[in-house]
């Protein structure tokens, strides 16, 4: 092993996500990593099985991803100034298939997420993109309780 040269970070854009930066720069830090921020918006085809028209939802969808990449640049400024050429992008789909099509597209060597530590029914609809990933993930993966820190 030769260290995490590109360590990617799953981000919701959260109060959670601040909460996990210092972790990600710690080991950005230590193996001189490059960082690399992905944000996956989530995708609404579910609903055009309830008859609410495609171009609203491509609509949607379009002004949601807008959004989270003017969002995405302000957190990446506000947290990682010390870092130049952190790569950012914003993607719709599953959260959990996104980030681990990127790790393996990009050549990532550390996926550092949060879990949000949901139980019961809440984790039944919601299910766990972090759980997902670490089982899926073909790379070591660091996961960060934001609620513990």
């Amino acid at each position: 092993m030769n260290g995490f040269k590109k360590i990617l970070y799953p981000v919701d854009l959260s109060e959670s996500s601040v909460k996990l930066v210092p972790y990600v720069t710690e080991m950005a830090k230590k193996f001189e990593s490059e960082i690399h921020v992905l944000f996956v918006a989530r995708v609404f085809d579910y609903f055009t099985g309830i008859y609410v028209p495609h171009p609203s939802i491509n609509k949607f969808e379009t002004e949601i991803v807008e959004g989270a990449d003017r969002r995405m640049q302000e957190f990446v400024e506000e947290h990682f100034e010390h870092f130049p050429g952190v790569k950012t992008l914003v993607v719709a789909g599953d959260a959990a298939e996104e980030i681990l099509k990127y790790a393996e597209s990009e050549g990532i060597d550390l996926i550092v997420i949060g879990t949000h530590g949901r139980k019961g029914l809440e984790k039944i609809i919601f299910g766990s993109v972090a759980e997902r990933v670490i089982k899926s993930s073909p790379v070591p993966v660091l996961l960060v309780n934001p609620y513990k820190v």
